[in-house]
C-alpha cells in the first residue's frame, strides 16, 4: 500500500488531496483546503507550510505529486504561484513528482483540455465519493490519482521482459557488403 498526497497549490487556497494505493486501485483518506486568510504574502506562505506539514504529519504519506507551474498572463500572479508552491514543497519531505495541468487532466478525464467541472465529476467517480468536492480540492485529487496512474503504467512497463540485446558484431553499422 503507498500513500499519495496530492498538492494544487495557490496564493489564496492550496487544495490537497491524501489517497492510497493498492495494485491499480485508489481510494480516498481525506481532502481539502488550506485557506490562507493573511493579508500579507509571506504570512500566506508560512500557512501554506505549516498546513501540509500538520497533513503529512497525521497522514504519513509516502509520494507527493504537485501540480507544475503554468505561464499566466500577469508575472506578478506566476510569481506568486511559484512561491506558494515553493512553500508546498519546502514542507514536504518526501519525493515529489510534478505533472501539468494538461497531464493531469488526461490522466483523470481523459482528455487533456477538460474543464474544472469534468475533472471534478471524474474524481468522485474514480474514488467513489458522494459528497461535491471544491475545485482546489477536487484538483488536489485529481493530481495524486495522476501520479498513482502513472506509478501503475512504470510499474507495468519495467515488469515487461525486454528482448535480449543484440550482440555488436550484428549491429548494422558492422554491415559489410
Amino acid at each position: 500500500m503507498t500513500i499519495i498526497i496530492g498538492i494544487d497549490p495557490g496564493s489564496r487556497h492550496t487544495g490537497y488531496g491524501v489517497i492510497h494505493v493498492e495494485g491499480n486501485e485508489s481510494f480516498h483518506i481525506t481532502s481539502g483546503c488550506i485557506h490562507l486568510n493573511s493579508k500579507e504574502h509571506p504570512e500566506r506562505l508560512q500557512e501554506i507550510f505549516s498546513g501540509l506539514q500538520v497533513i503529512i504529519k497525521q497522514f504519513q504519506p509516502h509520494e507527493a505529486a504537485i501540480e507544475k507551474i503554468f505561464m499566466h498572463d500577469n508575472p506578478s500572479s506566476a510569481l506568486k504561484l511559484g512561491q506558494a508552491r515553493g512553500a508546498a514543497i519546502v514542507a514536504l519531505t518526501i519525493p515529489v513528482a510534478e505533472y501539468s495541468a494538461r497531464q493531469v487532466k488526461q490522466s483523470v478525464v481523459g482528455y487533456g483540455a477538460a474543464k474544472k467541472e469534468q475533472v471534478q465529476h471524474m474524481v468522485g467517480r474514480l474514488l467513489n465519493l458522494t459528497q461535491k468536492l471544491q475545485a482546489d480540492e477536487a484538483d488536489a485529487l485529481a493530481i495524486a490519482l495522476c501520479h498513482a496512474h502513472s506509478r501503475f503504467s512504470l510499474n507495468k512497463i519495467g515488469s515487461v521482459k525486454r528482448p535480449a540485446k543484440r550482440s555488436k558484431k550484428n549491429s548494422w553499422r558492422n554491415y559489410q557488403p
